[in-house]
């Protein structure tokens, strides 16, 4: 099992779109992704995210972290 940390942004938000969202713009370095429960994600594209925010994420995708190491 891999870390969720140090995972930069535009590899997270490449992990989302696997699983179906759809990736819209957002303001600043900010990228939204449309999940498809309609659930809502911004995740900033630029650095590494930090682990709270992306375990957040990970979890209103409604996917496990396990899924989500899975598609990265």
């Amino acid at each position: 099992m891999t870390s969720l940390h140090n995972i930069k942004g535009k590899d997270a938000v490449r992990a989302f779109a696997n699983a179906g969202g759809m990736v819209r713009p957002g303001k600043g370095d900010h990228v939204n992704i449309k999940m498809l429960g309609g659930h809502l994600i911004t995740i900033p594209i630029s650095g590494e995210v930090k682990i709270g925010l992306l375990k957040a994420a990970i979890k209103k995708a409604g996917l496990s972290e396990e899924e989500f190491e899975k598609l990265l």
